[in-house]
């Protein structure tokens, strides 16, 4: 019957847009059909795969009319690997792609826009990232081991050779753990390796379902003298982390223009793009504008990303975090950079009715820095602590159009600006940046 897609037909379509998860989105016979590979603008052939009540997604058999903006993807693994979606896509092009996800979430979540469109923060696209974690499988009907991210759609790993968006030295890392996994006694036990890789330092933390044999633990050493990483092992959860030579991992990294160098741990959570992480802690400091009588509230500030670059330009920081870790690492890093007005409490952000004396007091600004459920809990205290300005680093578009809604509906703040972050290049991922001012 005319109008009625079959599961294995090829059409053409015009792509119209881009959806959230980078797959371009077509219309045909009024439908919304989703295909991964497609961009906006292309006239593309594809064959239906799925159909399902609200959308259909398809395969791209051949791009007919090719947009401007596309591009030859670097990684040989792309279209396969789920790690990115977007390398396919311009650069300038996929961050106006985000921008516009981020202001189409705030209007459409949030009912809100921002005053002002901040320009977006830029860094390198590629061998960026200093943390990652690969999953480890050996398959047995391939005979051997393979690490790397996930197959895209699919529950399988990706059989890696190289990542292009791990720093370096470490682009070739998921084939040489792999070829090292095959090694081992326990090939069948290592779920997955950690990254975690310092200014001066890397680590390797190996996730082991059962105690290495005495071999084994010589051959990690030696791989890890190879590769240049400390070696790591976890048998089960966090607390059970261990060095495999028995001496402390310490890494760290500086924040550029603050005079500061912060000490984490290899599970510790750092942001992952290390010259975006120095143009957002600028641009929030800026942002915040702290006087020398101000004080200052860092919500959610894990080792002290901005709360120490903050206490540069404030009489006083409160730093809260919910892991009693990461509260203890602040600590030694504010001591180990000489900051005496820095003040950090465990508290669990989630649930308000537990909040601390530091809650009843007064602040002069706010910075919330949340995980992807965002702060919703938090925003009622606004009016309790009356900051002149709040900013809100999001890494989530959706939490963050939530929340800003909130905050502007109930009648003390506005939006002033609000602008995108290129945390994850190549990826869907949209980090963001917003500032509130309250209402004169």
């Amino acid at each position: 019957m005319a109008g009625v897609l079959t599961r294995g037909e090829q059409r053409e379509a015009e792509v119209v847009s881009l959806a959230h998860d980078g797959r371009g989105v077509a219309r045909i016979e009024g439908k919304a059909v989703f295909i991964a590979g497609a961009l906006p603008g292309e006239r593309v052939r594809v064959e239906i795969l799925r159909r399902r009540r609200r959308l259909d997604e398809a395969r791209l058999v051949e791009v007919l009319a090719a947009s401007p903006e596309r591009v030859a993807p670097r990684c040989a693994h792309f279209g396969v690997c789920g790690g990115c979606a977007l390398q396919h896509l311009q650069g300038a092009a996929q961050l106006r792609e985000k921008e516009r996800q981020l202001l189409e979430d705030l209007e459409r979540i949030g009912g809100v826009r921002p005053a002002r469109v901040l320009e977006p923060l830029r860094g390198p696209v590629w061998a960026y990232r200093r943390r990652a974690r690969l999953g480890v499988r050996y398959v047995r009907k391939k005979g051997r081991v393979l690490a790397g991210f996930r197959e895209r759609d699919q529950p399988y790993l990706a059989d890696l050779s190289r990542c292009e968006v791990l720093v370096e030295p470490f682009a070739t890392l998921p084939a040489e753990i792999a070829a090292l996994v095959e090694t081992l006694s326990i090939r069948e036990q290592v779920p997955q390796v950690e990254l975690a890789v310092g200014d001066t330092a890397a680590a390797l933390v190996f996730r082991v379902m059962q105690p290495p044999e005495p071999a084994d633990l010589l051959r990690l050493a030696a791989f890890g003298r190879r590769v240049g990483a400390r070696i790591l092992l976890q048998t089960g959860g966090l607390a059970t982390i261990r060095e495999l030579d028995g001496e402390p991992v310490t890494l760290d990294y500086a924040i550029e223009g603050f005079d500061l160098r912060l000490g984490f741990g290899p599970a510790d959570f750092v942001q992952v793009n290390r010259r975006i992480n120095d143009a957002m802690v600028a641009a929030a400091v800026a942002a915040l504008d702290p006087g020398p009588k101000e004080t200052v509230l860092d919500l959610f500030c894990g080792l002290g990303n901005f709360t120490l670059p903050l206490a540069r330009r404030a009489a006083e920081v409160v730093g809260i975090e919910g892991e009693e870790g990461l509260v203890a690492r602040a600590r030694a890093n504010a001591a180990a950079n000489g900051i005496a007005n820095a003040a950090f409490h465990a508290a669990n952000l989630f649930e308000p009715e537990g909040f601390g004396g530091w809650a009843e007091r007064r602040y002069d600004k706010v910075l919330l820095d949340p995980p992807r459920a965002g702060a919703r809990e938090l925003i009622p205290w606004m009016a309790r602590w009356r900051p002149g300005r709040v900013v809100y680093i999001s890494c989530h578009p959706g939490s963050l159009a939530r929340d800003a809604g909130l905050l502007v509906a109930a009648g003390e703040y506005e939006l002033a600006a609000a602008g995108v972050m290129d945390m994850f290049p190549h990826t869907t991922h949209v980090e963001s940046i917003a500032v509130f001012e309250r209402r004169r």
